[in-house]
């Protein structure tokens, strides 16, 4: 695999910013690695950090580079800051420059496939509510969506605690979240229930962590929508070695087919 730390000016964002990627290389003496690539354009997974964190943290917390080389999977992890994956109303358009400016610049430099079949998104916990707001709006690009550990009822989860609630302001404003775009729950029960193709979604929360409810809510109205679900939980909390056995579990659950 080859690792590449890309820093580059978004046009979205009006500032240099940066991206870590994962490329696949097909090798064969290469100790303790089984690498694979189809040396077609590839397949993409974005994968979103949460809210303390930035584009270096997958690759620093997990051994996510060893997960996807059997698997020829290109990896894409982008730097968005404290944004919760939105048009800030009193900042930069994060949603803008995930959804439509980096997969753009991220193909005009990697030989990355533009198929939706070829097109997977997964984060955790801020990330997890990106990836799903990702693939609900946009099903037409996006294959499949995971979440792992997902802020994923934004409408209720911005009401507390209130230490949260001056970067809520920066991000929402004074618009409302409950029934927008912005709000998953109403995006499922209301959007995505209408669209064609769907997207594959795969949901694990562990049941000690804090935004447990935010899952069980999310869960709970994709089977009043009769949305397709991947749903997991079991013992776990808010950290990185439930997130590492989880992503294992996500990129075994993807629709990926050998080449």
């Amino acid at each position: 695999m080859a690792y590449i730390t890309c820093n580059f000016f978004s046009e979205a964002l009006g500032l240099s910013t940066s991206m870590t990627v994962i490329l696949p290389q097909q090798t064969t003496s290469q100790i303790g690695m089984n690498n694979r690539s189809s040396q077609k354009l590839h397949k993409t997974l974005y994968l979103l950090h949460g809210l303390s964190d930035d584009d270096t943290i997958w690759s620093r917390r997990t051994s996510v580079e060893r997960y996807v080389a059997e698997l020829g999977l290109a990896v894409v992890m982008p730097n968005v800051h404290q944004s919760f994956y939105t048009d800030m109303e009193y900042g930069n358009k994060y949603w803008t420059f995930l959804t439509e400016e980096l997969p753009a610049v991220a193909r005009s430099f990697f030989p990355l496939s533009d198929a939706r079949e070829d097109n997977y998104v997964a984060g955790l916990s801020m990330g997890g509510y990106g990836a799903f707001k990702w693939a609900l709006r946009h099903p037409d690009r996006i294959a499949a969506a995971g979440s792992l550990s997902g802020a994923l009822d934004m409408a209720n989860h911005i009401k507390d605690p209130a230490h949260m609630k001056p970067l809520f302001n920066l991000i929402y404003g004074d618009k409302e979240v409950k029934g927008s775009d912005n709000d998953l729950l109403h995006l499922v029960t209301e959007l995505a229930p209408s669209s064609s193709p769907k997207p594959a979604l795969y949901q694990c929360c562990g049941t000690e962590d804090f935004l447990y409810d935010d899952n069980l809510a999310f869960r709970d109205a994709c089977k009043q929508a009769d949305y397709p679900l991947t749903y997991e939980e079991g013992p776990g909390t808010h950290e990185w070695g439930y997130w590492d056995t989880h992503i294992q579990r996500f990129l075994r659950w993807l629709p990926i087919t050998n080449e």
